[in-house]
């Protein structure tokens, strides 16, 4: 410890004179902060579907993408596309982001209400599942049967209706039903239902199930492209031969399927930093290969009927932002937050930063000068007062005890060896004047000294 005392700089003095400019620019990048876009939460509620369902599947997926980076995605579970469109564009409700599927929405509401699109994420088929001997070639064949279009909320039921009405038939041309999927392929197994409509991807059990039973047909879309060319939101699919078996050859040939894409919907208030985090594990979730997709087709900005945020926009334009590909999130977003605030505050304190060497250097200078004017003081007394020797030499003493207490880098010793100095220098003075007056007569009583 002793030795730290004698080195080249003094960082107690450097503190106090850096002080001043530290906590101002601490202020202005505080109040920046305080007025910037407030940090992301770091929770987000998504509403998901039934349970056991895809979109349940997905949902888990992303939790545990964003539980990564610091952020808890809490899932709801609900009936489906149409139930999740409802939650999120509801303004006292809590779900933030959801799966809403393409045709089950009307764009022009969703935007009036500020919702927005973070991309399609994968395609989910129509698949159209009955009993017959021979297969059906065009949906007129339905008239007069027995269909169940999964429980309420699913949003199948909008899309099935503007199928029937391009092929001339309306909803009481047939007879809606809506079970759950297990209670519904129950009845359809026991022949109380005799069409089976789902939308949904190709890993459902269920649907896994009924292509696998031979005493079931799937519907062939053999008009799908002229589908497409009216329902803008359908998009034309391919279930390829031997997908399900190569070995057996199921199924034994390709399958024209419609299809709608799912898309993560969100409130136009989640904040930025989310949509890229959400994009991100939308990309590493929805990426792979399908029945129906090729590797990378998703997540994509296309197939999506209510207007794409532009900071998704910027995600699949440029990809993830360039400090979270090296950074933590938090950190990563900080600084895309405050970088301004940075910027700006630097800007301002670079130029108040020159005054401190001047005021460091006046403060290591002022332990010595400031001596000087007791030095000074002493000096006088000795010229003016005629001080005494003995009050004079203990003057002197105090004065440099004083100055022996004083600690200073050594780029300054030369000063406060040239204060030690001139205290000698008074005192050499001092010694001389006591001298001379020991050496001088009294003066007698009444004697002239011109005599």
């Amino acid at each position: 410890m002793q030795k730290l005392k004698f080195t080249l700089f003094s960082l107690r003095d450097f503190l106090v004179a850096f002080g001043p400019v530290l906590a101002l620019f601490c202020g202005l990048v505080y109040l920046g902060y305080r007025l910037a876009d407030p940090a992301p939460s770091r929770l987000v509620d998504m509403t998901s579907g039934v349970q056991g369902s895809t979109y349940e599947r997905f949902a888990r997926a992303y939790s545990s993408e964003l539980a990564k980076s610091g952020v808890t995605l809490r899932n709801a579970n609900s009936e489906g596309s149409q139930q999740n469109f409802e939650r999120i564009r509801d303004p006292d409700s809590v779900y933030e982001v959801g799966f809403v599927r393409s045709g089950s929405t009307d764009p022009e509401q969703a935007t009036e209400q500020g919702l927005i699109s973070l991309g399609a994420l994968f395609y989910e088929p129509i698949w159209i599942f009955y009993r017959s001997k021979t297969d059906w070639r065009s949906l007129t064949q339905l008239k007069g049967k027995r269909i169940n279009l999964g429980a309420r909320g699913s949003g199948i039921q909008r899309i099935f209706t503007e199928l029937l009405q391009l092929n001339h038939l309306q909803e009481a041309d047939v007879s809606i039903q809506r079970l759950p999927d297990q209670q519904a392929l129950a009845s359809f197994l026991r022949g109380e239902t005799d069409v089976l409509v789902f939308c949904t991807g190709s890993d459902s059990e269920i649907v896994q199930q009924l292509l696998q039973n031979r005493d079931v047909r799937l519907f062939d879309f053999e008009q799908a492209e002229a589908y497409t060319r009216r329902l803008a939101y359908l998009s034309a699919v391919t279930l390829p031969r031997g997908i399900i078996d190569i070995g057996a050859d199921l199924p034994a040939r390709d399958y024209h399927l419609l299809a709608t894409t799912v898309t993560l919907v969100a409130h136009e208030s989640l904040h930025p930093a989310l949509v890229s985090l959400m994009l991100q594990a939308a990309r590493s979730i929805h990426s792979k290969a399908d029945w129906f997709s090729k590797r990378n087709e998703f997540p994509s900005e296309r197939f999506t009927e209510i207007p794409v945020s532009e900071h998704a926009v910027k995600f699949y334009e440029h990809g993830t932002p360039v400090l979270q590909r090296y950074l933590p999130f938090w950190v990563a977003n900080f600084i895309e937050r405050m970088w301004f605030v940075l910027v700006a505050a630097g800007a301002l304190i670079l130029p108040l930063s020159k005054i401190i060497p001047p005021v460091y250097v006046w403060r290591i200078r002022s332990r010595i000068y400031r001596w000087y004017g007791q030095l000074r003081e002493i000096e006088l007394s000795l010229e003016q007062e005629g001080l005494g020797w003995q009050q004079g030499t203990q003057r002197l003493d105090a004065l440099e005890n004083s100055v022996n207490q004083i600690v200073v880098p050594l780029a300054y010793a030369e000063e406060l060896y040239g204060l030690r100095g001139h205290i000698q220098l008074v005192r050499s003075r001092l010694a001389a004047a006591a001298a001379r007056d020991r050496q001088s007569p009294p003066a007698e009583n009444g004697s002239c000294a011109d005599c």
